[in-house]
């Protein structure tokens, strides 16, 4: 970015690739916009893409509120295979056979997740316990007892299905890890399976279509910057947008 040193303020959507962490994109746009008050609306595993909903300066007071709106994801499940991640960033644990599955029956499956329900987050993640990511733990071989998390999947649809690998769309509730429904669908059929590839489309009201990529931002001038920062009250969601679950309390991240 070129131009003169002024302070920005607005939500920032970003297209962020593979093998990034959502910490290295704060870390790149604080160097883009030359600004510490870098923050975001919810991570991205290091393995997926797509839209990160990220906070500049005087927005990074709306995390709470746009951390809280549902989530649309497209993206690839491979059957046959757990990994100790749940995704394909993990080691292998155990291989098994496919079922010969029509793709009705796949379908069925996928529309068996739908609804209110309890998950618990898997031992690689970033969910701390007694003040130590879990993630931690799981790297020391330790299990740790985890308390379910409220979440709601309201669309799990089939878009392909060429075994062992089907392609998905997922509309749900924030803090509904993707992987951990591809392991437990594994569960489900009797085969294991893991999360091949994952790319987050739709965050609330905010579209990756309209996100920039990294690349394309560190040559954008201040005056190009500018447009394509949404302003603080533009980005709110509407309140019937935050989620609750059925007894009135947020759902869990």
């Amino acid at each position: 970015m070129s131009g003169p040193a002024k302070e920005l303020n607005g939500v920032l959507l970003i297209d962020k690739p593979g093998a990034h962490t959502s910490h290295d994109v704060v870390a790149r746009l604080r160097g883009i916009l030359h600004t510490r008050r870098v923050g975001h609306a919810g991570t991205l595993d290091p393995m997926a893409t797509g839209l990160l909903v990220m906070l500049v300066g005087k927005a990074t007071s709306l995390s709470q509120y746009l951390m809280s709106v549902d989530k649309e994801y497209t993206g690839v499940i491979r059957l046959g295979q757990s990994t100790n991640t749940q995704d394909a960033e993990g080691e292998v644990l155990e291989t098994r056979p496919v079922p010969m599955l029509t793709e009705s029956e796949v379908r069925a499956a996928l529309q068996g997740f739908l609804g209110d329900q309890y998950q618990t987050p898997p031992m690689f993640s970033a969910v701390k316990i007694n003040g130590v990511p879990l993630y931690k733990s799981a790297r020391k071989g330790e299990e740790v007892a985890r308390e379910p998390r409220f979440i709601r999947v309201i669309d799990f649809t089939l878009t392909s299905w060429a075994s062992p690998d089907l392609g998905f769309v997922l509309r749900c509730t924030k803090g509904t890890y993707v992987r951990t429904l591809a392991h437990d669908l594994g569960n489900r059929l009797g085969c294991g399976a893991h999360l091949k590839e994952l790319r987050r489309t739709v965050s609330g009201g905010f579209n990756v279509a309209a996100a920039v990529t990294l690349e394309q931002l560190e040559k954008m001038s201040v005056p190009e910057l500018e447009k394509v920062l949404i302003p603080a009250l533009v980005a709110l969601p509407p309140p019937a947008a935050v989620g609750a679950d059925p007894a009135g309390s947020p759902p869990a991240r």
